[in-house]
């Protein structure tokens, strides 16, 4: 029972014990920081467990749960920095800087990468996460300038189309 106490330490050192687990979070939030200057470090384990809650479900039953825009929001704000909105705020999902952002997800059931975005929203700037089959997550972020005219109230943008103001992958 008691060998059961020091089975997940690693080391003592100055008067406390140091878990190996305490030493893998700082080296996943120093890589997390050196790829994402404006990474919001306090976000990553929110994010990884749901994407690997999300992974693990549909490996286990072949269904998808309904969170993949949660993830990509939570991936727009640890990697550039958005300060998201409160939920079902109206236009935008959140800011960066004076720049207003609209998120959209590809969530790796998509048969087609491209997402669908309503042009009435308030948003100057376009970020598409994309969560592949194997649940590696990417992004561009895009000006609402370059998205492609149209006379209705929605277009939709392809992946392979995007050119990216600021791109930024894991």
């Amino acid at each position: 029972m008691e060998d059961d106490i020091w089975a997940d330490r690693a080391f003592y050192d100055d008067g406390e014990w140091v878990h190996w687990s305490e030493i893998e979070e700082q080296v996943r939030f120093k890589e997390w920081g050196a790829k994402y200057p404006n990474a919001r470090k306090s976000l990553i384990p929110y994010f990884e467990e749901l994407l690997s809650l999300a992974e693990g479900y549909h490996m286990e039953t072949g269904l998808h749960l309904n969170v993949y825009g949660d993830i990509g929001e939570l991936y727009g704000a640890i990697t550039h920095g958005l300060k998201l909105h409160k939920t079902y705020a109206q236009g935008s999902d959140g800011r960066l800087g004076n720049d207003f952002i609209e998120v959209k997800t590809i969530t790796p059931f998509k048969q087609k990468d491209e997402v669908t975005v309503k042009l009435t929203g308030n948003f100057n700037k376009l970020l598409v996460v994309r969560i592949n089959e194997n649940f590696e997550v990417s992004s561009k972020l895009v000006d609402r300038q370059s998205l492609p005219k149209t006379k209705g109230d929605f277009v939709r943008v392809k992946w392979s189309d995007l050119e990216p103001v600021l791109e930024a992958a894991q």
